[in-house]
């Protein structure tokens, strides 16, 4: 556990270290304050209620398809800095297994995602300042995006696990974060019923819909769960057979 908590601290600070954090840092606050001063432009009425806007701003499509820009960013030099620098040999030669190394790096990261968050949590204080604010869906909110964040970060964890380039593997973290969520909007493109029904858990778009109301289902939970976990285990595979190239 100490070793784990050691590289996870190793990780999040590195990103303070680094002129491509504060790049990803800045562009995400620009972005997202653009996104929350549209809506508010958009739904300035008095007929509007708070909800609907905290609602809007966790589910529209821009800032999602921003956010898996992101995370292949974040995620990005994972692992591909540590075998390129060859520094991985001398992580994986102290007495930490492949998956201590593998899930240390990922929470890490996902830390560094979640931080990128925090100055948002003034959008919903600056809106119950001026009318009724349920708290309740808004935290749920927050939670989608952890939950969804975690999935990205895994994602571009097994990216960065299969080569030692950095660019090639923020491509490929991007196309797989994509394909999470692709998969999920292309039920509506399905014939049947039943497939519709059974990729419908699948939809990132509807995850956040249903937490921005303030429903946590659990089985949505689980699917993030267990894609995190599958993304993990496969990075975890993949260092162990690029062990000592």
């Amino acid at each position: 556990m100490r070793a784990f908590l050691a590289i996870v601290k190793r990780e999040f600070f590195s990103y303070f270290v680094s002129p491509l954090g504060y790049l990803v840092l800045t562009s995400f606050l620009l972005v997202s304050g653009w996104v929350f001063m549209v809506l508010v432009g958009a739904l300035n009425s008095p007929e509007t209620p708070r909800m609907a806007l905290m609602s809007t701003f966790f589910t529209n499509v821009f800032q999602w398809i921003f956010l898996m820009l992101v995370s292949a960013i974040i995620a990005m030099r994972l692992l591909t800095e540590e075998r390129r620098s060859g520094s991985i040999e001398t992580l994986l030669t102290a007495p930490v297994s492949e998956a201590t190394v593998v899930s240390a790096k990922f929470a890490g990261a996902w830390c560094f995602f979640l931080f990128l968050f925090v100055p948002t949590a003034l959008y919903p204080l600056l809106l119950s300042r001026f009318g009724g604010l349920d708290m309740g869906p808004v935290l749920a909110g927050y939670l989608g995006i952890a939950l969804v964040g975690a999935l990205f970060i895994s994602a571009g964890t097994f990216a960065s696990a299969l080569t030692k380039n950095q660019i090639v593997a923020a491509i490929l973290a991007f196309v797989l974060i994509l394909g999470t969520f692709i998969i999920g909007v292309a039920r509506d493109f399905l014939p049947f019923p039943g497939m519709r029904d059974a990729l419908s858990y699948l939809n990132i778009l509807e995850h956040m819909d249903d937490f921005s109301r303030g429903i946590v289902d659990t089985r949505r939970i689980l699917y993030v769960v267990s894609t995190v976990v599958f993304f993990l285990f496969l990075s975890t595979r993949a260092l162990e057979a690029n062990k000592g190239r």
